[in-house]
């Protein structure tokens, strides 16, 4: 009996060019700077090349346990994320009831909750809008709503895309220099779990490089005084090191930076003190921290990466929203042409033109 399967036909094939061009594309740009959002786009554009690509040639196979398999699959994960979508805003919430027990009570901490109720009250405010605002304000306002958070969404899912890919950065065993940023000290004087991680991290970098190739890199902790704190973070991070094993002579406090582009700035020129003119560094952050990081890097001029340490799982959505938050605020000018753009074109669509 002949098989009556799908035929592909054999030029369908040549969509395997799509995810090898845009693969090729991303890695070149990855490899010249690692930080650039835009790696994003391409990175999304390799990977979903390549689902239709692998759909293409599995179909083409005629074989259909491999079919089924991957279709069970295909539905499963389309369930999962809609069920996720479903239940965004009662997850957020779960999550900033979690929040809320565990860490102190900030604005900061505090993003969840406000984008969990933002989204469950939206279909409240659109529905009294349709009702006691006039018709062409009503569609105005229900264009420029959608368009805007499809505008935001995008680029929180590449930011989102771009942080991920991050995280499987290795530098390269052969530093010099190992920067260690700064976070809060508790009581005033002691290094808190958060900063512990950082600093461990560090630490396990420096052994490791050490055990491979018998170079030892400088640590540099980076953090000044802040107004609730009686030492500065930088010092109390290399004494809380020094206690951990690392030798004096390896480890270096800088004690002035208040922001994440001062702990680079101020630790680039005391590498520059010792005479370091193109030094090999790497920078090391909590994993949520590590992209920005390592924008703010190439704005003090270091050509440098990072390593992320580990976040407790119920602080990253906060963490990771305000990484984002800060990421949109820099480039306010883009962004604020692009929603001028979204209004126009919302008033566009609300506008009562003649028939």
């Amino acid at each position: 009996m002949e098989n009556d399967g799908i035929v592909i036909p054999a030029v369908m094939y040549w969509v395997w060019a799509a995810p090898l061009f845009f693969g090729g594309v991303f890695a070149w740009r990855y490899w010249r700077d690692k930080c650039r959002l835009s790696n994003g786009l391409w990175f999304s554009a390799m990977f979903y090349s390549l689902l239709a690509a692998l759909a293409v040639t599995i179909l083409g196979t005629n074989n259909g346990l491999l079919i089924g398999v991957s279709l069970v699959a295909f539905v499963g994960v389309l369930v999962l994320i809609g069920v996720v979508f479903a239940l965004q805003a009662f997850l957020l919430l779960w999550n900033a009831w979690i929040v809320w027990r565990r860490e102190q009570h900030t604005l900061a901490n505090m993003l969840t909750l406000l984008l969990g109720l933002g989204i469950l009250l939206l279909p409240v405010v659109n529905h009294l809008a349709g009702r006691f605002l006039p018709q062409p304000v009503d569609t105005f306002l229900v264009a420029f709503t959608n368009l805007f958070i499809l505008y935001v969404g995008f680029w929180f899912y590449n930011y989102l895309t771009m942080l991920v890919v991050y995280q499987f950065n290795h530098p390269k065993w052969r530093q010099d220099y190992i920067i260690v940023l700064g976070a809060g000290l508790l009581n005033g004087d002691e290094v808190s779990p958060l900063l512990q991680q950082r600093i461990n991290r560090g630490l396990k970098f420096y052994h490791r490089q050490l055990a491979k190739t018998g170079h030892p890199a400088k640590m540099i902790f980076s953090g000044g005084q802040g107004p609730d704190e009686t030492k500065p973070e930088g010092q109390a991070m290399l004494e809380y090191a020094l206690s951990q094993g690392l030798p004096v002579a390896d480890g270096l406090a800088e004690t002035k930076s208040r922001t994440t582009f001062e702990n680079l700035k101020f630790s680039r020129a005391l590498m520059a003190a010792e005479g370091a003119t193109a030094p090999r560094a790497i920078f090391v952050t909590n994993n949520y921290h590590t992209l920005r990081a390592g924008m703010i890097a190439r704005q003090v001029g270091l050509k440098m990466d990072g390593v992320g340490s580990r976040t407790a799982g119920f602080f990253l959505p906060n963490a990771v929203l305000r990484e984002y938050i800060a990421i949109f605020v820099k480039n306010k000018r883009w962004h604020a042409v692009a929603i001028v753009g979204i209004f126009l074109l919302s008033l566009a669509i609300a506008w009562p033109f003649p028939r």
